[in-house]
């Protein structure tokens, strides 16, 4: 007896945790690839990950309502046609979103309306697959009405594990080593194998109603009503806190493409660990009410703590030097290239379990004493499990929104802290007749803790390692940037944590910009893809003839801050700079602008980008160039920074003619000939007009980098390039 007890809940615990794994996988690689079609940029991701969210909360919905009258083996085998679906839909999923989506209609999604729509339609469907999951499975599993919160947050935990797990391997492993479309087809397997195994699964009749019964409408509490009002807003807190956290470890790890995945997996096994915590605990809750809305207000109360003990702690305190080191340090940890575990699991472990740890574990807890509070009848577990999950995520999708779209703009991170804390204070309000004492304690922590809370300024400065008073600091909902004052006069400009150049103006930045605008004969239109400290930008417009400099720039904090750095001198270059009227300054993804427009330049330069930047491999793919080349005039001149090894002969795969200077670091390449013509380049170097505009030391700097330019002849198929779907140098993989 005990056997055919374990066996089904073996099966379907191992089927939900690879159908957990599988929907990370997912998420990260399916946001990669629709970034491609609509751009990388605040709107684009928000909406991806706003249809994602809202394409689950509808399948929970429509699961709900299903179960009730599938009976658990019904309810079990729709489990497996759906994960089967899932499975089927991820296997051809590379095909539909990118060869076919992207590169065969890309045109579609030039229109914000139509791309979407087509977001909607193409990302919809399988992810309201993935949502019928727990509700279908709950109706199968469940056998009795007291025994429903223990059966459900297991399940609902072993999911949280599995997802942990996917989203951690997803950039550590399969990426990194398969490519993008090798972790999709790994995904597939494990959908299918979830399926199956649910197929395999035997499962009783025990808990159904009658057959004839089933069609009777099902009894659900008002109650439940208030529950999901209650996990709306807990969703909405969550998501808000989710991002502002994420936030807050991009900017002290300094953030790589194994980032996201690694403090997700962090997040989601909290998360699991509260749910398993509740399996054990939750029978014992009295009054689960009071319980969920205490977990709901030291969530936020620990939020907002922490940003005051950040904040106040003095700069020297021993919890903080490490902060201050690494922040103030150029680069970041090389995540895949150096395997330092202690370093791995610091930044990747400890930072993300100190930031939120005990409150994902508060989430995880929240949820099996909603169980607790509303199941009493096997054959509405999966309803209310539907209805709970769509209100939980209709509350995420107006967390994104709100806080993305908005909060993060007009307020800031801390600000929006400090609004989420006050939420914290109707709730306890919302408690106090429940338990007085304790919730009346409760909103008076709250109130002091946004009355103690820091200014934006001040905690960005602190995750950057410098004081408020010395450093200038911007954020907005695209990014945080930062303006670091050092030694000699200069800045450092840092961006979401990473050093983006320093100023004043100078260096490799400089060639990037002088020198292609020097190898070609007239550069009249120009775009750059980056602004960062501006110096290859500057540098682009240094000939006369150049009509126009289009700058393409994620980040709009940037623009303002160097604003704010020129007014301090406004006889100096950078100010110079930002008022030449042949500046165009574009807030936009610069690749996707580039592919939906139908400009044609003479000179395209991308400024210099660290190939372990979050998502840069779409500008040192193959096919990123092949665009480009697209995209040039007659005689046009590409060029790009040429950090790796790798990115040379993924180059000359788009360009028949290529240039390298700078000892290689340097790259131009052209559809034309391109002839080493050292005469015709210092001739323009040296012309009055230049070498006033660069200043006769970076004018040299310039020609000592372009003086040692050779042709790169187009050898055999390299091994190893990157492309849009393998993204080999941004994961460091061999």
């Amino acid at each position: 007896m005990r056997i055919r007890k374990v066996i089904p809940a073996a099966g379907a615990a191992l089927a939900f945790f690879a159908s957990g794994a599988a929907a990370l996988v997912y998420q990260v690689a399916w946001q990669r690839i629709l970034a491609l079609e609509t751009g990388v940029g605040l709107y684009s991701i928000a909406l991806i990950v706003a249809v994602f969210l809202a394409g689950l909360g509808v399948g929970s919905e429509i699961a709900g309502r299903l179960s009730v009258r599938l009976g658990r083996h019904g309810a079990l085998r729709a489990f497996a046609a759906v994960e089967l679906a899932v499975g089927l839909f991820g296997l051809a999923s590379t095909w539909i979103y990118y060869d076919w989506l992207y590169v065969r209609l890309g045109w579609l999604y030039a229109a914000p309306w139509r791309a979407a729509l087509l977001h909607l339609v193409s990302l919809g469907v399988p992810t309201a697959l993935m949502g019928m999951s727990l509700p279908l499975l709950v109706r199968s599993m469940v056998v009795e009405g007291r025994t429903a919160p223990r059966t459900i947050g297991l399940l609902y935990g072993v999911n949280l594990v599995g997802a942990a797990f996917g989203a951690l391997v997803t950039p550590w492993v399969l990426i990194r080593v398969l490519g993008i479309d090798g972790a999709l087809q790994v995904a597939s397997a494990a959908n299918i194998a979830a399926g199956l195994i649910a197929l395999a699964i035997p499962v009783s009749s025990a808990g159904d109603a009658p057959a004839a019964a089933r069609d009777a409408p099902a009894r659900i509490d008002r109650g439940l009503v208030g529950w999901m009002v209650l996990y709306a807003l807990s969703g909405f807190c969550a998501l808000a806190l989710e991002m502002i956290w994420f936030r807050m470890i991009d900017v002290t790890v300094k953030a790589t493409a194994f980032t996201f995945g690694t403090v997700l997996a962090v997040y989601l096994a909290g998360s699991a660990m509260g749910t398993f915590a509740g399996v054990l605990t939750v029978h014992r809750v009295s009054r689960p009410l009071a319980v969920f809305l205490a977990c709901q207000c030291a969530i936020v109360a620990y939020a907002a703590g922490l940003l005051v003990a950040v904040s106040r702690l003095p700069s020297n305190h021993f919890t903080l030097a490490w902060i201050a080191d690494l922040a103030r340090a150029p680069r970041s940890y090389e995540s895949g290239a150096r395997w330092d575990l202690s370093s791995v699991l610091l930044l990747y472990g400890a930072v993300p379990a100190v930031v939120y740890g005990l409150p994902t574990v508060l989430m995880g807890y929240s949820f099996t004493l909603l169980q607790r509070a509303i199941q009493d009848d096997p054959r509405t577990s999966g309803r209310k499990v539907g209805m709970l999950q769509a209100a939980n995520v209709a509350g995420c999708v107006a967390g994104s929104v709100v806080v993305g779209l908005g909060t993060l703009t007009w307020i800031g991170s801390a600000g929006t802290v400090r609004l989420l804390a006050l939420v914290g204070v109707g709730l306890a309000i919302a408690g106090f007749r429940h338990a007085p004492r304790p919730f009346l304690a409760a909103a008076i922590v709250l109130i002091a803790l946004v009355l103690a809370g820091p200014t934006n300024d001040r905690l960005w400065a602190r995750l950057h390692g410098l004081e408020a008073s010395t450093v200038m600091v911007d954020e907005d909902a695209t990014g945080v940037v930062a303006l670091a004052p050092e030694a000699g006069g200069v800045w450092r400009m840092f961006v979401n944590g990473r050093s983006h150049s320093t100023l004043p103006f100078g260096g490799l930045h400089t060639t990037l910009g002088a020198a292609p605008a020097i190898v070609h004969r007239s550069p009249a239109r120009i775009a750059v893809i980056g602004l960062g400290s501006g110096d290859t930008a500057w540098a682009a417009a240094c000939r006369a003839d150049t009509r126009e400099v289009r700058v393409f720039e994620l980040i709009a904090g940037e623009h303002r801050l160097l604003r704010r750095l020129g007014d301090s001198d406004p006889a100096g270059r950078l100010s110079a700079f930002l008022g030449d009227p042949r500046l165009d300054l574009v807030l936009e993804d610069g690749r996707n602008a580039l592919e939906r427009a139908s400009d044609i330049y003479d000179v395209i330069e991308m400024d210099a980008l660290p190939p372990s930047s979050p998502y840069s491999g779409s500008l040192y793919s193959v096919e990123f160039f092949r665009m480009c080349s697209r995209r040039l005039a007659t005689r046009g001149v590409m060029c790009t920074w040429a950090p790796t090894i790798r990115v040379l002969p993924t180059f000359v795969l788009a360009f028949p003619h290529v240039l390298e200077m700078a000892d290689g670091r340097v790259l131009i390449g052209s559809n034309d000939p391109l002839p080493v013509d050292l005469a015709a380049w210092k001739s323009r170097l040296e012309s009055g007009d230049v070498r006033g505009y660069l200043g006769a030391g970076r004018a040299d700097r310039v020609w000592a980098h372009m003086a040692g330019a050779r042709s790169v002849s187009r050898g055999g198929p390299p091994i190893g390039i990157n492309r849009d779907l393998d993204p080999r140098d941004e994961f460091n993989a061999r």
